[in-house]
């Protein structure tokens, strides 16, 4: 086909190939001219930078869990893994509703929070604080954490729970607490719950009124 300069200043005839190699510069592109489709073809999971020539270049798809981290200046970064301990990510809930209870048993305090791991081989490290307080004296009230609901897995070491408190009269309001390192194994979202009961049915336990708090941090395993 014949190379025609058109009146309207169009150019037809020129075939993919047609032009010589390096005689399009920056300056021919317009703004905003190359698009996702114009890019060449790589590897799902790589990431575009640049060398230290200014070059562009690739970082390498890392393994699941892995992190990009930078090497400083004039470096291509890399894709690693986190070392052990280190906090990945936290989440937080506060409750501040009055809940009673005259239940021997756990039941829902209305704290509750949940997290997603990014590696099986992760912990989750879970802290609450709660005021309470019992309408009968020398009563107990006992506080727990369970993964789940509280039908799902008390992570007390017993059945007495994780806070404790006795208090002599209605008027004393204790916050206890406690925390737990646990281990899911999963990369599925876990709820946690703060669960409480009375050590005995003629008492009434009364929780929150003021805020409660429940932390939950991923831990790198």
């Amino acid at each position: 086909m014949a190379i025609v300069i058109n009146g309207s200043g169009t150019v037809t005839g020129i075939s993919v190939g047609g032009l010589p190699d390096d005689i399009v510069d920056a300056g021919t592109l317009a703004d905003n001219a190359v698009g996702l489709a114009q890019m060449a073809g790589g590897t799902d999971g790589n990431i575009i930078t640049y060398d230290t020539s200014g070059n562009p270049a690739v970082v390498a798809t890392g393994s699941s869990g892995q992190v990009l981290t930078s090497a400083g200046a004039d470096a291509v970064p890399t894709m690693a893994t986190l070392s052990a301990g280190k906090v990945l990510q936290v989440v937080s809930a506060q409750y501040r509703t009055e809940v009673h209870t005259t239940s021997t048993s756990f039941v829902d305090s209305g704290l509750s929070a949940s997290i997603t791991p990014s590696s099986t081989s992760n912990k989750i490290l879970v802290r609450y604080a709660m005021p309470q307080y019992n309408n009968t004296a020398s009563r107990y009230v006992y506080s727990t954490l369970f993964r789940g609901t509280v039908s799902g897995t008390n992570l007390a070491p017993g059945s007495e729970g994780m806070g404790v408190s006795r208090i002599s009269n209605e008027s004393v309001v204790a916050t206890v607490g406690g925390e737990f390192l646990d281990s899911p194994s999963t990369t599925s979202s876990q709820t946690y719950t703060v669960g409480f009961k009375c050590n005995a049915g003629q008492a009434t336990a009364q929780i929150n009124g003021t805020n409660s708090s429940l932390v939950l941090m991923e831990i790198a395993g």
